[in-house]
């Protein structure tokens, strides 16, 4: 009961402390009259993933690796198995011409790469994590320089000017509780796992992953209950790509990563690369650019389908 409560608050401390950053990101990069193209790329996306980052190198840290690859395994696949599915269940969305010129193709290279980093030796180096973190760099020019129009500005109402003690405030009170959210969770979920005698694996690609994911699924719910599509199929998939080239790049930077239990690399990293796969034809069949109930649907039974596999 203890390491449920501790989940719990450790999840809504990450949340309300990752909603801060963003707001004191956001105005101290208009205070600095930073463009909102490069806002809306960088610091937006960086904020929306600290959550994830912050979790997986305490985790990595702690000793814990297998929380911090799966904490980033399962959210990808909880984007877009669980956040998408809900999403487009509860109304369908058009996807834009970037998704198959862009998007998809820079999601599966980087989902390739990491799977080929790590699936031979069970661990990811120091410069292994630098190149993912080179490859998102590349990625963010290239978007910048060539795809502005890709770029959707998520949150207008966030684009407020605050005044410069409100901007410190909010940094300090979300990089506390991002911090102090981290510490929570990760106690929690290893104190689960020992108590149900699951391995720290599952509890990640399960638990954690589906509690960093919630920032996305509450904005993807509000977005269509205020019947606007802001939230599209490329920003999860850029949430997918920060994921693995920002959260596990960054994180294997500053201790590597080794994979304890072999299921990750027997199982998960397979669910991960069949869902981003999976995601195309959906997108082209039977309507082209179009995701519907159906494709919803489909996505859900999949995402079901990997945790009862899983956690049996």
């Amino acid at each position: 009961m203890g390491n449920l409560l501790f989940i719990i608050l450790g999840l809504t401390l990450l949340i309300v402390g990752g909603n801060w950053l963003l707001k004191a990101a956001v105005a101290l990069s208009l205070r600095l009259a930073i463009p909102k193209i490069v806002i809306g790329m960088t610091v937006v996306s960086f904020a929306t993933s600290a959550p994830e980052l912050i979790v997986s190198i305490k985790a990595a840290l702690d000793g814990f690796p297998d929380l911090a690859l799966g904490n980033v395994v399962g959210s990808n696949i909880a984007n877009l198995g669980l956040v998408l599915a809900i999403t487009v269940l509860l109304g369908s969305i058009d996807v834009r011409k970037s998704f198959y010129t862009t998007d998809w193709p820079v999601m599966i290279v980087a989902s390739l790469l990491f799977v080929g980093f790590i699936y031979f030796d069970g661990e990811l180096q120091q410069y292994e994590g630098i190149i993912m973190v080179v490859f998102l760099f590349l990625f963010l020019v290239y978007l910048l320089r060539f795809q502005k129009t890709a770029v959707v500005d998520e949150m207008p109402e966030d684009d407020i000017p605050l005044p410069l003690y409100k901007i410190v405030m909010f940094l300090g009170i979300g990089g506390t509780a991002l911090w102090g959210g981290s510490e929570l969770l990760i106690d929690g979920a290893v104190g689960m796992a020992s108590s149900f005698g699951v391995s720290d694996r599952i509890i990640g690609i399960t638990i954690v992953s589906v509690g960093t994911s919630i920032p996305e699924l509450a904005a993807s719910i509000i977005a269509i209950l205020k019947k606007e599509k802001a939230i599209s199929l490329g920003n999860l998939i850029g949430s997918n790509i920060f994921n693995l080239l920002a959260v596990l790049g960054i994180t294997s930077i500053i201790t590597p990563i080794t994979v304890v239990d072999q299921g990750l690399l027997s199982n998960d990293i397979f669910w991960m690369l069949g869902i981003s796969f999976l995601i195309l034809p959906l997108v082209f069949f039977p309507k082209g650019l179009r995701l519907g109930w159906r494709d919803g649907l489909i996505l859900i039974l999949f995402y079901i389908v990997f945790v009862y596999l899983t956690v049996k």
